[in-house]
């Protein structure tokens, strides 16, 4: 993300947050639509995640002790964001798989290395966030973390759903295996980002039907 399109987007966030109004799904659309304005790699979903979790901590300055529920919904909200992308990203990988003239095992693998280490990245960040806070934030972030730890939280579920389905998917014969190119991951990312979109565009529509 550009440093105007992640300024917007925490700025968007923490509007969201502070309003204390629908924030699950204020929070939910807003991750989407930034996660889908990029290729679906692991570089912009570190950038989005990173600047979502800062603009839901910026927004909680004005809830204080109060405002435990509040961060719950935007931080479930962007854990819930995170687990159809990952989907999403399971998606890619199966129909590049197929496409094994395209991808090398390297581009494959390394996709599916991005999916395991999502929910590490939803959590370190949020711990990184936890430190820079005010005490009650940084309490009601390390009380979340710590319960996430324990129960799981919906990316890493759907991450180990994701994984169980690829777990046959880099077994690809030697000789069919191409060199890895930086296109081909780009390629891929691209993919993820389309069955994204379509995912987002058709989750915004029920929820606009309700």
């Amino acid at each position: 993300m550009t440093e105007t399109n992640q300024q917007n987007v925490k700025d968007t966030v923490r509007a969201a947050v502070k309003s204390g109004t629908d924030v699950h799904q204020q929070v939910k659309d807003i991750t989407l639509k930034a996660l889908t304005a990029h290729q679906l790699d692991m570089d912009n979903i570190k950038s989005v995640t990173e600047t979502v979790i800062n603009g839901i901590n910026e927004g909680m300055t004005s809830h204080g002790e109060h405002g435990k529920e509040v961060f719950n919904q935007a931080a479930t909200a962007l854990d819930d964001a995170l687990a159809i992308a990952a989907e999403a990203s399971a998606l890619a990988i199966e129909e590049a798989a197929a496409k094994v003239n395209e991808y090398s095992e390297h581009d494959l693998n390394d996709a599916i290395k991005d999916i395991r280490d999502m929910e590490g990245l939803f959590l370190d960040t949020f711990e990184k966030v936890a430190k820079s806070s005010g005490q009650v934030v940084s309490g009601i972030v390390n009380d979340f973390i710590a319960h996430s730890r324990q129960s799981g939280t919906a990316v890493g579920e759907q991450a180990l759903i994701a994984l169980d389905a690829l777990k046959d998917v880099p077994k690809i014969s030697a000789d069919a295996i191409v060199s890895s190119t930086v296109a081909g991951a780009s390629a891929l990312a691209k993919i993820g980002s389309g069955i994204l979109l379509g995912i987002a565009e058709s989750l915004q529509s029920s929820h606009s039907k309700k």
